[in-house]
C-alpha cells in the first residue's frame, strides 16, 4: 500500500478537499514524447521493451519531475496491457500506433480470452512501480492508471487506431451479449490489475476513457459508465480515483456519483461551466488545450491564470485537457508548470 511523508503532498492534500496554497499541476502523457531524453530512449528501445522494463519505465516516469518540475509522477506505461494480459496481442508499429492482429469479433473470441491473476501477468508493472517509488524517494506522489473498458474494448475490436471506431460500435449493437461479456472481463482483470498497483505503491489511481465521447449520452450509460462504476467503487477505499473521461462533459454527474475522487475534464467545457456541472466541492482536474501550449511563452502565462481564474485555485488540478502532443517544446512546458506555481490570486 501506498506510504505517507510524501514531501510535495500538495496533490493528495487538494484529492482530500484541504485547503491548499496553488493548485497542484501535472500534464498527461509528461513522461513521454516531447522529452529529448525520452527520444534518445526512444531510439534505443522498442515501445513496449520501454513499458516492460521496469528501470527503463521509472527512469521515463522520473523525467519530467527532475526536467519540468511537475507535483506528480504518473507512471511510464500503455492501457494496452490489458488485452497482452488477457492473451490479446498487441503491437505497437512505429508512425501509425497500436495493431491488434487479431481483432475481437464474436462471442467465441470474448470466451477465448483469459483473466489470470493481474500481479503474476503484469509483473513487470508492479516492479516497474517499485523501482519509480525508490527513485522518487517520496519527493512526490504517483500516478497508476488504465484504460476505461470501454476504450480497451474500441482497440481490441477495431484492431487499430480509428477517429470514430464504427467496427468497435458496431460490434456493440449487433452483438450486445459479446459487448457486455468483453467489457466484464476487461473489468474484472482492470480491478485486479489497479488493486495489485495500489500494493506497489501507486498512491493515486485515474482510469482515462480516451474514447467514452464517441458514445451518445444513453450509450455511454450502457457501455462505459457501468464498469468505470465498478472501478471506482472497488479502488476508491483503497486510494483516490481520477475519471477523466475525453469528451463526456454530458456524464460529468454520473461519473462524481459513480465513486471518483476527481473528475478530468477535456478542453471543450469551460471551467465556468465545468463548475456549474458538479459544483464547488468536486475536484476537477484539466483542462489547458495541448496544443495551445505552442503560444508564445507570454499568452501561455497568461491562459493559465485564466484557466485557474474560472476554476478556481481550491478543489482544482491543473493539467492539460488531453495528453501533451510531441511537438511541444519542453520550454513551453516549464511555462506551464511555472505559470501554475506562480500563479497568485
Amino acid at each position: 500500500m501506498p506510504t505517507s511523508k510524501i514531501k510535495n503532498d500538495l496533490f493528495l492534500r487538494t484529492l482530500k478537499g484541504e485547503h491548499v496554497e496553488r493548485p497542484p499541476v501535472w500534464m498527461m502523457r509528461q513522461a513521454g514524447r516531447y522529452l529529448p531524453d525520452f527520444m534518445k530512449l526512444k531510439e534505443k528501445y522498442p515501445f513496449f521493451e520501454r513499458v516492460q522494463n521496469p528501470e527503463l519505465a521509472a527512469e521515463i516516469t522520473v523525467m519530467p519531475i527532475d526536467q519540468v518540475g511537475v507535483d506528480v509522477a504518473i507512471l511510464f506505461s500503455d492501457i494496452l496491457v490489458i488485452p497482452q494480459a488477457m492473451n490479446c496481442e498487441v503491437q505497437m508499429v512505429p508512425g501509425k500506433g497500436p495493431f491488434v492482429p487479431n481483432p475481437i469479433r464474436s462471442m467465441a473470441d470474448v470466451e477465448r480470452l483469459i483473466t489470470p491473476p493481474a500481479e503474476d501477468v503484469l509483473s513487470y508493472v508492479m516492479d516497474g512501480i517499485r523501482a519509480t517509488k525508490q527513485m522518487l524517494d517520496n519527493r512526490v506522489p504517483l500516478i497508476g492508471f488504465a484504460g476505461s473498458p470501454w476504450t480497451i474494448l474500441c482497440y481490441m475490436v477495431e484492431g487499430h487506431g480509428s477517429k470514430d471506431f464504427s467496427v468497435a460500435k458496431g460490434f456493440c449493437f449487433s452483438q450486445p451479449e459479446a459487448a457486455h461479456a468483453l467489457l466484464q472481463k476487461i473489468t474484472d482483470i482492470t480491478i485486479d490489475y489497479l488493486q495489485a498497483k495500489v500494493r506497489a505503491g501507486a498512491d493515486v489511481i485515474q482510469v482515462f476513457d480516451s474514447w467514452g465521447g464517441l458514445l451518445s449520452p444513453g450509450d455511454y450509460s450502457e457501455w462505459s459508465l457501468p464498469y468505470m462504476r465498478q472501478i471506482a467503487q472497488a479502488i476508491n477505499p483503497l486510494v483516490p480515483v481520477i475519471l477523466f473521461g475525453k469528451g463526456c462533459w454530458f456524464a460529468l454527474n454520473e461519473l462524481r456519483e459513480a465513486g471518483a475522487n476527481a473528475l478530468g475534464v477535456d478542453w471543450t467545457l469551460s471551467p465556468e461551466k465545468a463548475r456549474e456541472i458538479v459544483g464547488a466541492e468536486t475536484v476537477l482536474q484539466g483542462n489547458f488545450d495541448p496544443s495551445k501550449l505552442l503560444s508564445p511563452i507570454p499568452v501561455i502565462q497568461s491562459e493559465v491564470n485564466k484557466m485557474i481564474d474560472g476554476f478556481g485555485v481550491q478543489r482544482y488540478i491543473a493539467n492539460l485537457g488531453h495528453g501533451i502532443l510531441p511537438n511541444i517544446p519542453v520550454d513551453h512546458a516549464k511555462a506551464f508548470v511555472d505559470a501554475v506555481k506562480n500563479y497568485r490570486i
